[in-house]
């Protein structure tokens, strides 16, 4: 599984109410979610966003509120992957179970710019810095957990599981 786009980035402590504010969760369609992502810290992210791009942020990427709409948000809007120097821990499990692929790599996440076009091979954990030439080295995700991303997450991967479709 791979991933190739250009680069967003962000500081550190992005929040789930920086990425999906409260006043948004109204609605229960993540077209709509999606399409407020990001407002408060960055209005122009949906406009600036091409389905496939990457985010790239620092430390505890995804603190506070413990809503799965935050990495539903992101994903549905079009980000392919976010790369951080560390996730807070609801953000990275609630990411994994709807199918949202994270990696943390600190020495990525500092080097890497924005607008830099950067490809991830997530079955390696390489991801590459295209713009500078440089490739950096993240945990890869145990294969259980590349099913599960690829099977658009928890819930589908233990369907097909059960169908035994895995």
């Amino acid at each position: 599984m791979k991933a190739k786009g250009t680069v967003l980035k962000y500081g550190d402590n992005v929040d789930t109410d920086v990425i999906i504010p409260a006043r948004y969760l109204n609605s229960f369609d993540a077209k709509e979610l999606a399409s407020h992502a990001m407002v408060d810290i960055d209005p122009t992210f949906t406009k600036r966003l091409k389905p496939g791009d990457i985010m790239v942020a620092g430390k505890n990427f995804g603190c506070g509120s413990s809503r799965e709409h935050a990495p539903l948000a992101l994903k549905t809007a079009g980000v392919s992957c976010v790369i951080a120097q560390s996730f807070a821990r609801i953000f990275y499990r609630n990411s994994l179970n709807i199918g949202f692929a994270i990696l943390e790599c600190p020495e990525a996440a500092k080097d890497i710019d924005e607008g830099d076009q950067v490809e991830v091979d997530f079955d390696a954990g390489v991801i590459k810095n295209l713009t500078k030439d440089k490739k950096y080295q993240a945990q890869p995700f145990p294969e259980f957990l590349q099913k599960m991303i690829q099977a658009n997450g928890l819930v589908n991967y233990v369907n097909q599981k059960r169908e035994g479709k895995l």
